[in-house]
């Protein structure tokens, strides 16, 4: 092992308990106040840390080396989501409703163990590393969009990574990819307006459950018929809502749904595809609708140069053998509000394994991580850190 494998072995007692203590008090989002208070905490242990909060419920560790340098952001995100936790281990969630259903509180013990290592060795770290436990990723606008646009955090930084643990993926392994990573995630909200009457008489009607069951089946045809096979585009209806009886056709009907995109064109051009089937469709059948088309996070593109940089630090990290070529996802992440301010790149690490339980998917009450994942979130931060921090 190296002396750095040795520090992070050594580290791994604490990983587990930070990220079992933020298991157990998980908050949602912008409602931080106890998470960011205990990262507050943990890291004035550190030496040589300037700690600061740049929103109430977000908190910043800067270290400035004892080498010249760039200037490198470091990000995990704090929040929980609104999730009862079914999971039985001695640390399951005390706040009733609420739960770290999707790693965040391994992000942040993987980013306080980077803190640590970096601070105990800053005389040879080079350039500055700013390290920002955000606030908000589950909830838009977000809180890096808040960050970014609201405070200096961004000021003067050349490069910024980070990472997402991913149940899918087997514990220790390493995935990045160049490019388009993530999509954005835009939103629906579609109420369908048409009369209401004896369900008996439908004649007599205008039927919004009969219309907005051929909205569903008619914005399929954006996708398989008016965008290349080539780009990449998902429109999914996720919520119908409509009538409260049995024998009464309801005058409304409420639909909800996620567009996602990875190019910008694209993305412009979707809006305006949806429309034109909702408003063909309605018309057709003599009801009118209201549509709400809400606008997520950018999509996450990772600068190709970054990219290959943590190619090549995964594979002198983990080995070949713990690292494969990334997909791209349509999931959304706010990270893609740092990538307007600076080139940069988001990775994968995996924490599935059969042994542990851990892999249910993401935002499931059931889901937990391996633990060895930790380990490996530090190795690729601590040494992420190092080599894009190298002056150039």
């Amino acid at each position: 092992m190296t002396a750095t494998e040795d520090r992070v072995s050594a580290l791994r007692p604490q990983l587990e308990a930070w990220r079992r203590h933020l298991h157990m008090h998980p908050e949602l989002s912008f409602q931080e106040f106890e998470t960011a208070r205990y990262i507050v905490g943990e890291l004035n242990k550190l030496p040589g840390l300037e700690v600061s909060q740049l929103t109430p419920t977000s908190v910043l560790a800067v270290l400035r080396g004892g080498q010249p340098g760039r200037t490198v952001l470091l990000r995990a995100d704090i929040d929980a989501l609104p999730i009862q936790e079914e999971n039985s281990f001695e640390f399951v969630s005390q706040n009733p409703g609420v739960m770290h259903a999707c790693g965040h509180d391994g992000h942040t013990a993987i980013l306080l163990g980077t803190a640590q290592l970096l601070a105990e060795d800053a005389a040879n770290v080079p350039g500055e590393i700013r390290m920002i436990f955000q606030h908000a990723e589950e909830n838009g606008p977000g809180g890096a969009e808040e960050l970014v646009m609201n405070t200096p955090l961004m000021d003067g930084v050349d490069v910024v990574t980070g990472l997402h643990l991913d149940s899918q993926l087997p514990a220790g392994q390493v995935v990045v990819k160049a490019g388009a990573f993530m999509a954005a995630p835009d939103m629906i909200e579609l109420t369908i307006r048409g009369k209401g009457g004896h369900g008996a008489h439908p004649d007599e009607t205008v039927d919004p459950i009969a219309i907005g069951a051929q909205v569903v089946t008619n914005l399929q045809h954006v996708v398989s018929r008016n965008v290349s096979a080539q780009d990449a585009l998902v429109v999914s209806i996720t919520y119908f809502q409509s009538g409260s009886t049995h024998n009464v056709i309801p005058d409304t009907a409420r639909l909800m749904g996620t567009v996602r995109t990875f190019d910008p064109d694209l993305r412009r051009k979707a809006p305006q595809l949806i429309e034109r089937v909702i408003k063909g469709v309605c018309e057709a059948h003599g009801a009118t609708y209201d549509l709400k088309y809400e606008l997520g996070y950018r999509p996450v593109i990772n600068t190709e140069w970054v990219a290959e940089e943590l190619r090549q630090i995964a594979l002198n990290t983990v080995g070949a053998e713990h690292f494969a070529e990334a997909k791209a996802t349509m999931g959304g992440e706010d990270f893609s509000a740092y990538l307007e301010k600076a080139p940069g790149a988001y990775f994968n690490v995996g924490s599935g394994s059969d042994e542990h339980d851990s892999r249910w998917p993401h935002h499931h009450p059931r889901f937990t991580i391996d633990e060895l994942s930790l380990e490996t979130g530090v190795k690729m931060m601590h040494a992420a850190a190092l080599k894009l921090a190298q002056p150039q």
